[in-house]
């Protein structure tokens, strides 16, 4: 679990977005792009669950489909970006609970 809550916003123009300490993750994609801004206030906010402390080889495969998958699971929305070490995974922090409960049941060791 990452300290704090985050928003997703649309990006239309990447380079536009500041990296400061609110930035967690900048995607870019044919669309423009997405931001996952911190802002502990926002009413619209998602937690941010981080599988990259024992940081796994990039080829290893079905590392972030183990995650999503008891998620999907359990009918909770997932919002997904990707590091060389790890997985970014935020589900909506008014659904944490529900989350860490999925993720335990399938194995996981979720540290909230």
């Amino acid at each position: 679990m990452l300290e704090g809550r985050f928003v997703l916003r649309r990006v239309s123009d990447v380079s536009a977005v500041a990296a400061d300490s609110d930035l967690l993750a900048l995607v870019r994609g044919p669309d423009g792009g997405a931001a996952m801004l911190r802002d502990d206030t926002a009413e619209d906010a998602w937690a941010a669950l981080w599988n990259g402390d024992d940081a796994h080889d990039p080829e290893a495969t079905g590392m972030l489909s183990a995650v999503v998958a008891p998620l999907a699971a359990g009918d909770l929305p997932v919002w997904t970006a990707a590091s060389y070490d790890g997985d970014l995974v935020l589900v909506p922090a008014d659904r944490l609970d529900e989350a860490v409960a999925a993720l335990r049941r399938a194995g996981h060791r979720v540290t909230v």
